[in-house]
């Protein structure tokens, strides 16, 4: 298993237990979340922010796992592709489980540390948005 897998299951883990602050630890200060297609947050800040509401959206019930990662490392970047697996209680109460096929980018701090520099659960789909 490539080191970065470990990391993006702790993340998820992080996010599903709303550990906003751990979470906050796997980004680059400048990385950039995709909340939605148009809509990215940047900056800890903002991406804080998001995953707050993103919660709050879903009724605190969000739960996140990747099935599969692929990792392609060059240099001090990996592009991660990943089936993300999401599930929560839709605002309107049923239970959703959405799959997406998603790439994120990772970039080696000077400390040798991957952390997330591009988080896009969205993936390619977002060229047909």
């Amino acid at each position: 298993m490539h080191e970065l897998e470990a990391i993006i299951h702790a993340a998820d883990d992080a996010i599903n237990r709303e550990d906003l602050d751990a979470v906050m630890d796997f980004y680059t200060e400048d990385a950039t979340l995709v909340v939605r297609p148009g809509l990215n947050a940047t900056g800890k800040t903002q991406i804080r922010k998001a995953f707050s509401a993103i919660a709050e959206h879903f009724n605190h019930s969000l739960h996140v796992t990747q099935d599969k990662l692929i990792v392609v490392e060059g240099g001090n970047t990996a592009l991660v592709l990943g089936k993300a697996e999401i599930r929560a209680k839709d605002p309107t109460g049923p239970e959703i489980f959405i799959e997406r096929e998603a790439t994120y980018v990772f970039a080696r701090s000077l400390d040798g540390a991957w952390l997330c520099a591009v988080d896009n659960s969205y993936g390619t789909s977002l060229l047909r948005a």
